[in-house]
């Protein structure tokens, strides 16, 4: 327990070097660095309990529905089935990457 405590204070510490941007893979690369025995899980766990996150990586471009915008009819009424090959396409418009807002 006395160490766990010792460390969660060097992560702490690691954290706010970072600005708060190291997960715990990097945090635990700079403990290891540092002649920390650590595991990964470990470090994970200590974070976890000292409610430190780091800042995941956010991919562009995602679609932000308006909320005053009408709804586009369901022309597939739901029904994912194709009656034969290339009948029906579908994909997901939130992970499309397109040109508009960048």
């Amino acid at each position: 327990m006395r160490r766990d405590a010792e460390l969660t204070d060097q992560i702490k510490e690691i954290h706010a070097d970072s600005v708060g941007v190291c997960g715990s893979p990097r945090v635990q690369a700079v403990l290891k660095r540092e002649g920390a025995r650590v595991g990964r899980k470990r470090v994970e766990r200590l974070m976890r309990e000292a409610d430190i996150t780091g800042v995941s990586p956010r991919r562009r471009g995602f679609t932000r529905r308006d909320s005053k915008a009408t709804l586009a009819s369901d022309l597939v009424e739901r029904d994912f089935t194709a009656k034969s090959p290339n009948r029906l396409l579908v994909t997901d418009l939130t992970m499309t990457s397109t040109s508009e807002g960048s």
